[in-house]
């Protein structure tokens, strides 16, 4: 379990993320035209799984535009936005920001995501969704950095996540 804050009031996560080295486990998540879409189907390229609790938020919406951004120049990597969002709320914020460089994936139906990698929030305003956090994996499926935001209106440590793309 990680502790983490929102505006310095402690919440808890169910778990801990995935270390570095470890395999990623498979998921299930759905994309923007309600079809699924599972980790395999991203083999052979990088992620870089943005996870967030909502779009809706200010901190949220910036780290998707940010990674939007970097995506562009980063070669055989695939960026996840992944978020307890709808899928149509997904598609709605992307196309009014233009932002094509991401890919929204939605964990609205079971929460299943954010249990399994450790990173739901088990209580307080914001329980049930996911915290901020950062996954890293290569191409081989391992990971190859994590960042769990501490303080949930902060946005990522972007030139740490980039730096272990290099």
């Amino acid at each position: 379990m990680a502790q983490i804050t929102l505006k310095g009031n402690p919440f808890n996560t169910i778990g801990e993320l995935p270390k570095v080295g470890d395999s990623v486990k498979n998921f299930v998540l759905v994309k923007s035209d309600l079809s699924r879409v599972t980790l395999r189907d991203f083999q052979g390229t990088r992620i870089v799984m943005n996870i967030f609790p909502s779009l809706d938020t200010g901190t949220c919406a910036a780290s998707v535009r940010q990674f939007n951004k970097l995506a562009g120049d980063m070669k055989d990597t695939k960026v996840l936005c992944i978020s307890r969002d709808l899928p149509f709320a997904q598609a709605r914020f992307c196309g009014a920001e233009g932002l094509e460089n991401v890919i929204t994936l939605s964990d609205f139906a079971t929460g299943e995501f954010g249990q399994t990698y450790g990173l739901e929030i088990i209580d307080g305003p914001l329980q049930n969704l996911h915290s901020r956090v950062v996954i890293i994996i290569d191409k081989e499926g391992k990971v190859i950095y994590t960042e769990q935001v501490s303080e949930i209106a902060n946005e990522p440590d972007y030139a740490k996540a980039l730096e272990a793309l290099k």
